[in-house]
């Protein structure tokens, strides 16, 4: 019985609007903390103060580790289910292991990687992660046909311009860094006059380059980013209006109005209806029998 009430607190905790509200405030806490520490002056006048303080930060995320857990109600599948959960754990874990203690470095990444927790505490920045991750496979392959595209015309370019303009098209390398700034439309002014003064019609080659990197590739990447924020925002719409029932003792089913009969009544029913109109039946022809025999 306590357990059960220990786990109902803390599911109506983890549920409560309060409970997100100092989880973010300590995730804030943190990072002014990381923030004072990059200041000599101060680490030299509060350094104690500045480690309490971290210390206080990690202790409260283990604790809320701990509670998101006890709220689980001893089903562990449901607490490692949510990628949250694992991402928090693997943030606060991180303070705890080996070789990242003992390297000042490591262990600022690791301290840095708390401020993240902060995604999961607003939806709408969890619409966003989602949105991300989910347009990764069509990112990625955009990424290959820019890459090939910038192949491809720096390719072109260096065999246009290769012996007039070596600082810009000298050699592969750099005819792709210089398509690459003006992809961006980084100095494309002078970049197109220097390759006008080549050849007039190579304003065909910027043209071209332009509309399909700048213009095009850029717009696709749009797409595939708003599509892919759509549907995390329908996903994330669906998990709020079904979230998982609390790990609480379950309450007596309350009495409700009876459904639609199941199929074996209906046959039943069906059954009872045949045999009293096979016996109808019956009672007629045998009258009509005697019908005609008086008759």
């Amino acid at each position: 019985m306590l357990i059960r009430r220990i786990v109902a607190v803390c599911a109506q905790a983890v549920e409560a609007p309060w409970f997100h509200t100092v989880s973010a405030a300590v995730i804030v806490l943190n990072a002014i903390v990381l923030a004072v520490e990059t200041y000599q002056t101060a680490v030299a006048a509060a350094g104690p103060v500045l480690e309490v303080l971290d210390t206080a930060c990690l202790t409260f995320f283990v604790l809320e580790l701990l509670i998101r857990f006890v709220a689980c109600g001893g089903r562990p599948r449901d607490f490692f289910s949510n990628p949250w959960n694992v991402f928090d754990l693997v943030v606060v874990l991180l303070a705890f292991t080996p070789g990242i203690r003992e390297n000042a470095t490591l262990l600022r990444l690791a301290r840095l990687a708390r401020v993240l927790r902060v995604i999961r505490i607003f939806p709408t920045m969890r619409i966003l992660a989602r949105a991300v991750w989910r347009s990764l496979p069509g990112a990625a392959s955009l990424f290959v046909l820019g890459m090939i595209m910038l192949f491809l015309y720096g390719m072109l370019g260096w065999m246009l311009f290769g012996d007039r303009l070596p600082e810009q098209y000298g050699s592969i390398g750099r005819a792709v860094l210089t398509l690459f700034f003006l992809m961006v439309f980084d100095n494309l002014t002078d970049t197109v006059r220097a390759g006008m003064a080549v050849h007039p019609w190579t304003v065909l080659y910027f043209v071209s380059f332009v509309l399909l990197a700048g213009f095009l590739m850029v717009n696709i990447l749009l797409g595939v980013v708003l599509n892919s924020l759509d549907e995390a925002r329908t996903i994330e719409l669906a998990e709020s209006e079904d979230p998982a029932p609390p790990a609480q003792a379950p309450a007596p089913a309350p009495v409700s109005a009876p459904g639609p009969p199941l199929l074996a009544d209906r046959l039943a029913a069906l059954r009872i209806s045949i045999t009293e109109i096979e016996a109808e039946l019956a009672v007629a022809e045998a009258e009509r029998e005697l019908d005609r025999a008086d008759a």
